[in-house]
């Protein structure tokens, strides 16, 4: 159920539409279902229409008219709210009606509970799933009514009326969300031919030049390349205390540029956020690694620091995890600066989606999600990938984050952010399969030789037992024996690559485990191999891990002696 609150200035006007059935062909049976003392004169009901409203004008006017005598009377003096039910409720009775409009206008302050001076108020259905609230803001005591915050107010007491008479949940937000365009600016997007106002165009500029960036001086910088006007105000010291950005070619009707500042486009794009999410997620200082040290690839730390992340949204740390889901969103945001051209629409569309599933009411402890930031900065500092094969590794890790996404939020009853993340969802998966079609096709083209893939198709029956067949069935299972080959050409021992990328992630969320195995273990096989004596110590460990579940409760010597301690305890 929905509320949608005005003022106005006509007593009159509002309820001679209220009661119109000629004009407005959808006002069906208009007739009062509640009022301030219950016994309002119905024009609905009266044989004698324009006398019983004209009546009912005065009443409801009274103590506006009390009010303007003594000059205290509000120029805005009607207060209007529509209350409606969703289309899949049931019909609610004129009982119903009355009592949900009584919640409402307690709830707003309009008429408080058992307050004798509250507003005078009508409450009128014209049509089977709505109703509207008619009120004049002048209390009987003449003071003016106090309905700050009405909206939220009503909205609240809207979700918990949905709750009491099993209604349809609507979706609600927590005032977390970025602003939207307002009407005038979709119609002038309209007929300039834009898909997206200017304010929807800014904020994509900015989310991006926030994902490129490592400090807040490097992010005007970037910002300012992009082609957008930008205007940095300062503090008398010369400290940054701001920006605001605006299209070129985007003027009012004075010819000036229309300016935006950051937190006009969304709650965390102000420079103060900007700045601290920045600052307190800079690299710290590299260690100093031999001259012959190999740099990981920045694909592969992105990749697995996107992995763990449904991990760590179980730990229970809510200023952790909203850290780490916003820097996924800003590695959705980067992921189009970087990805050939036939994918970027769905990346785009996945980041704009997900924008909204990394704010709410948790304040972010940004620290916790330096690995990835700086994973993903790095990504943006090197040549593109020539294959698609790591972009569809990083999107396959990115699929099972949004669907930890949107279960976390869900847990947390967010449920704006609960419909962003599952609908980046889909738009991350249109995109995986679009990228990896061609690697997983390159890949299955390197057929290993039958004994080699029997060999690997054995040790996942003996590692992964419950999901074997479905990972030797799929049709990825070629490409993931070829990445086992290399990986054992490369000296890795393919039974702990397997038991690797098991361990990384449970695979119960991913569609193709054969294919997150695969691109798990093509990163796993990138690594150095390990020497001799790590491979021994690694075998130790495992056959310890095996063996001791099965020594230890075979041996009945600790109940012997805890028998023999007890027959030679003293006597008390």
């Amino acid at each position: 159920m929905i509320a949608k609150i005005s003022s106005g200035k006509s007593t009159t006007g509002l309820i001679r539409y209220l009661f119109d059935t000629k004009k407005a062909k959808n006002h069906t049976d208009p007739h009062l279902v509640a009022s301030w003392d219950g016994f309002a004169p119905d024009p609905g009901r009266a044989a004698d229409f324009d006398a019983t409203k004209k009546l009912l004008v005065q009443d409801l006017d009274l103590h506006v008219k009390q009010a303007r005598r003594l000059g205290r009377a509000p120029e805005q003096r009607v207060w209007h709210c529509s209350l409606r039910a969703a289309p899949e409720d049931r019909i609610l009775s004129d009982e119903d009606w009355e009592q949900i409009a009584r919640r409402v206008v307690a709830a707003t302050g309009i008429a408080p509970a058992d307050d004798p001076d509250g507003c005078r108020r009508v409450a009128i259905r014209h049509a089977p799933d709505h109703i509207h609230i008619v009120a004049t803001k002048v209390r009987a005591d003449l003071r003016p009514a106090r309905h700050w915050n009405d909206y939220l107010t009503a909205d609240r007491e809207l979700a918990a009326v949905e709750n009491d008479y099993g209604l349809h949940r609507v979706v609600r937000g927590d005032r977390t969300a970025a602003q939207r365009p307002t009407r005038a600016e979709q119609e002038k997007a309209h007929r300039a031919d834009h898909q997206a106002t200017a304010r929807e165009r800014l904020h994509t500029t900015v989310r991006t030049a926030v994902a490129v960036a490592t400090d807040p001086e490097e992010f005007l910088t970037v910002l300012a390349s992009t082609g957008v006007l930008v205007d940095v105000q300062r503090f008398p010291s010369g400290d940054i205390r701001g920006y605001k950005v605006a299209l070129d070619g985007d003027t009012n009707a004075a010819g000036q540029p229309i300016w935006f500042s950051g937190s006009k486009l969304a709650p965390d794009l102000s420079f103060p956020k900007i700045r601290e999410r920045l600052t307190t997620t800079e690299a710290a200082p590299d260690i100093q690694q031999p001259s012959n040290h190999r740099q990981p690839n920045p694909w592969y730390r992105a990749t697995a620091a996107a992995e763990r992340i449904p991990t760590l949204l179980d730990q229970g740390n809510d200023a952790a995890a909203q850290a780490h889901l916003a820097a996924f969103g800003e590695a959705l945001d980067a992921l189009p600066v970087l990805a050939p051209k036939e994918v970027r629409p769905h990346l785009g569309q996945a980041a704009g989606a997900f924008e909204r599933a990394t704010r709410s009411r948790i304040r972010a402890e940004h620290h916790h999600a330096r690995a990835l930031r700086s994973a993903v900065r790095s990504m943006l500092r090197e040549p593109a990938p020539k294959d698609g094969a790591t972009l569809a590794m990083f999107l396959d890790a990115a699929v099972l984050v949004a669907i930890a996404a949107a279960r976390w939020h869900q847990a947390r009853r967010h449920d704006q952010q609960v419909v962003a993340a599952r609908e980046s969802l889909l738009h991350v998966q249109a995109a995986y399969d679009q990228a990896a079609a061609a690697p997983l096709a390159a890949l299955s083209q390197r057929t290993p030789p039958a004994h080699t893939a029997e060999h690997h198709a054995q040790q996942i029956r003996v590692i992964m037992p419950q999901r074997a067949e479905e990972i030797l069935e799929d049709p990825a299972w070629p490409a993931l024996a070829v990445v086992l080959t290399d990986g054992e050409t490369a000296g890795h021992r393919p039974s702990m690559l397997i038991e690797q990328a098991a361990r990384q992630r449970s695979l119960d969320d991913a569609r193709s485990p054969a294919r997150t195995l695969t691109w798990r273990i093509q990163r796993l096989g990138h690594r150095p191999a390990p020497s001799a004596r790590a491979l021994a110590a690694q075998a130790r460990s495992s056959y310890a891990t095996q063996v001791r579940p099965t020594t230890l409760p075979s041996q009945p010597r600790p109940a012997a002696n805890e028998a023999t301690h007890r027959s030679r305890a003293p006597r008390r």
